[in-house]
Protein backbone atom coordinates (compact mmCIF):
# COMPACT_ATOMS: atom_id res chain seq x y z
CA UNK A 1 0.00 0.00 0.00
CA UNK A 2 1.86 3.52 -0.87
CA UNK A 3 0.63 6.39 1.39
CA UNK A 4 1.50 10.06 0.81
CA UNK A 5 2.85 11.13 4.06
CA UNK A 6 4.55 14.08 5.27
CA UNK A 7 6.47 12.13 8.10
CA UNK A 8 6.65 9.26 10.16
CA UNK A 9 3.99 10.28 12.32
CA UNK A 10 1.85 11.17 9.13
CA UNK A 11 2.25 7.43 7.62
CA UNK A 12 1.38 5.80 11.34
CA UNK A 13 -1.79 8.26 11.32
CA UNK A 14 -2.73 6.58 8.03
CA UNK A 15 -2.61 3.04 8.77
CA UNK A 16 -5.47 0.72 9.32
CA UNK A 17 -6.28 0.28 13.21
CA UNK A 18 -4.99 -3.05 13.20
CA UNK A 19 -1.44 -2.70 11.65
CA UNK A 20 -0.54 0.84 14.05
CA UNK A 21 0.12 -1.31 17.14
CA UNK A 22 2.72 -3.39 15.36
CA UNK A 23 4.43 -1.20 12.85
CA UNK A 24 4.78 1.40 16.08
CA UNK A 25 6.36 -1.41 18.02
CA UNK A 26 8.32 -2.58 15.41
CA UNK A 27 9.48 1.45 14.64
CA UNK A 28 10.35 1.32 18.20
CA UNK A 29 12.66 -2.10 18.52
CA UNK A 30 14.21 -0.75 15.86
CA UNK A 31 14.98 2.69 17.18
CA UNK A 32 15.53 1.40 20.46
CA UNK A 33 18.18 -1.47 18.91
CA UNK A 34 20.23 0.43 16.18
CA UNK A 35 23.79 1.47 17.00
CA UNK A 36 24.51 4.85 16.58
CA UNK A 37 24.35 6.94 13.70
CA UNK A 38 21.40 5.57 11.79
CA UNK A 39 18.54 8.16 11.31
CA UNK A 40 14.73 7.98 10.82
CA UNK A 41 13.38 9.69 7.69
CA UNK A 42 10.25 8.97 5.31
CA UNK A 43 11.83 7.41 2.16
CA UNK A 44 10.41 5.55 -0.54
CA UNK A 45 6.85 5.81 0.97
CA UNK A 46 8.16 3.78 4.19
CA UNK A 47 9.88 4.27 6.95
CA UNK A 48 12.99 4.25 6.93
CA UNK A 49 16.61 4.33 8.91
CA UNK A 50 19.24 5.52 6.61
CA UNK A 51 23.06 7.05 6.85
CA UNK A 52 22.76 10.50 6.84
CA UNK A 53 25.14 12.15 4.67
CA UNK A 54 26.54 13.78 7.57
CA UNK A 55 28.12 10.53 8.30
CA UNK A 56 28.49 8.85 4.66
CA UNK A 57 28.47 12.48 2.34
CA UNK A 58 29.23 10.17 -0.69
CA UNK A 59 24.71 8.83 0.03
CA UNK A 60 23.29 6.21 -2.23
CA UNK A 61 25.37 5.68 -5.22
CA UNK A 62 22.52 5.36 -7.56
CA UNK A 63 21.49 8.85 -6.21
CA UNK A 64 23.89 10.43 -4.55
CA UNK A 65 21.42 12.95 -3.03
CA UNK A 66 19.51 10.19 -0.92
CA UNK A 67 21.58 8.99 2.30
CA UNK A 68 22.71 5.53 2.25
CA UNK A 69 19.30 3.26 2.97
CA UNK A 70 19.63 0.18 5.41
CA UNK A 71 16.35 -0.52 7.01
CA UNK A 72 12.90 0.51 5.88
CA UNK A 73 9.19 -0.72 7.26
CA UNK A 74 5.95 -1.12 5.32
CA UNK A 75 2.39 -2.13 5.88
CA UNK A 76 1.80 -3.46 3.05
CA UNK A 77 -1.41 -4.87 1.20
CA UNK A 78 -1.26 -8.58 3.38
CA UNK A 79 1.60 -8.00 5.26
CA UNK A 80 3.92 -6.18 7.63
CA UNK A 81 7.56 -5.87 5.96
CA UNK A 82 11.01 -5.13 6.80
CA UNK A 83 13.62 -4.44 4.03
CA UNK A 84 17.23 -4.95 5.60
CA UNK A 85 19.94 -4.46 3.64
CA UNK A 86 22.38 -5.59 5.58
CA UNK A 87 21.15 -9.41 5.87
CA UNK A 88 21.42 -9.44 2.00
CA UNK A 89 24.88 -7.88 2.42
CA UNK A 90 26.20 -10.41 5.49
CA UNK A 91 26.01 -14.45 4.49
CA UNK A 92 26.76 -14.96 7.69
CA UNK A 93 24.53 -12.44 9.43
CA UNK A 94 21.42 -14.08 6.62
CA UNK A 95 22.46 -18.01 8.18
CA UNK A 96 22.22 -16.47 11.92
CA UNK A 97 18.77 -15.05 11.13
CA UNK A 98 17.10 -17.89 8.76
CA UNK A 99 18.72 -20.32 11.99
CA UNK A 100 17.26 -18.16 14.45
CA UNK A 101 13.73 -17.23 13.00
CA UNK A 102 12.30 -20.99 13.74
CA UNK A 103 13.28 -20.49 17.22
CA UNK A 104 10.77 -17.57 17.50
CA UNK A 105 7.77 -18.32 14.99
CA UNK A 106 6.36 -21.71 14.22
CA UNK A 107 5.11 -21.21 10.84
CA UNK A 108 8.27 -21.02 7.64
CA UNK A 109 9.86 -17.96 7.09
CA UNK A 110 8.83 -15.54 4.37
CA UNK A 111 11.79 -13.91 3.11
CA UNK A 112 12.95 -12.31 -0.04
CA UNK A 113 16.87 -10.64 -0.66
CA UNK A 114 16.50 -8.23 1.49
CA UNK A 115 12.73 -8.59 2.31
CA UNK A 116 11.15 -10.19 5.36
CA UNK A 117 7.24 -10.44 5.18
CA UNK A 118 5.41 -10.78 8.00
CA UNK A 119 1.79 -12.02 7.33
CA UNK A 120 0.79 -13.06 10.66
CA UNK A 121 0.85 -9.39 12.44
CA UNK A 122 0.55 -11.41 15.79
CA UNK A 123 3.50 -13.57 15.16
CA UNK A 124 6.14 -10.75 14.49
CA UNK A 125 9.53 -11.90 16.40
CA UNK A 126 10.57 -8.47 17.78
CA UNK A 127 13.42 -9.70 20.49
CA UNK A 128 15.10 -11.42 17.01
CA UNK A 129 14.56 -8.02 15.19
CA UNK A 130 15.84 -6.17 17.93
CA UNK A 131 19.38 -8.77 17.92
CA UNK A 132 19.66 -8.42 14.15
CA UNK A 133 19.94 -4.78 14.38
CA UNK A 134 22.17 -4.48 17.18
CA UNK A 135 24.46 -6.66 14.67
CA UNK A 136 25.83 -4.31 12.17
CA UNK A 137 27.04 -1.02 12.69
CA UNK A 138 27.45 2.27 10.42
CA UNK A 139 30.90 1.84 9.84
CA UNK A 140 30.69 -2.15 9.37
CA UNK A 141 27.89 -1.47 6.67
CA UNK A 142 29.63 1.61 5.12
CA UNK A 143 32.41 -0.62 4.36
CA UNK A 144 30.53 -3.73 2.80
CA UNK A 145 28.62 -1.24 1.29
CA UNK A 146 31.99 0.21 -0.52
CA UNK A 147 33.44 -3.71 -0.99
CA UNK A 148 30.45 -4.42 -3.17
CA UNK A 149 30.37 -0.88 -4.96
CA UNK A 150 33.81 -1.08 -6.07
CA UNK A 151 33.07 -5.07 -7.36
CA UNK A 152 30.54 -3.72 -9.65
Amino acid sequence: MNYVSKDVEDYIRQLPEERKEPIEKLRETIRTNLPEGFEETLSYGMIGYVIPHSIYPAGYHVDPELPLTFIHIASQKNTISLYHSGIDSFPVILEWFQNEYPKYVKTKLDMGKSCIRFKNINTIPYKLIAELCRKITVSDYVEKYEEVIKRT
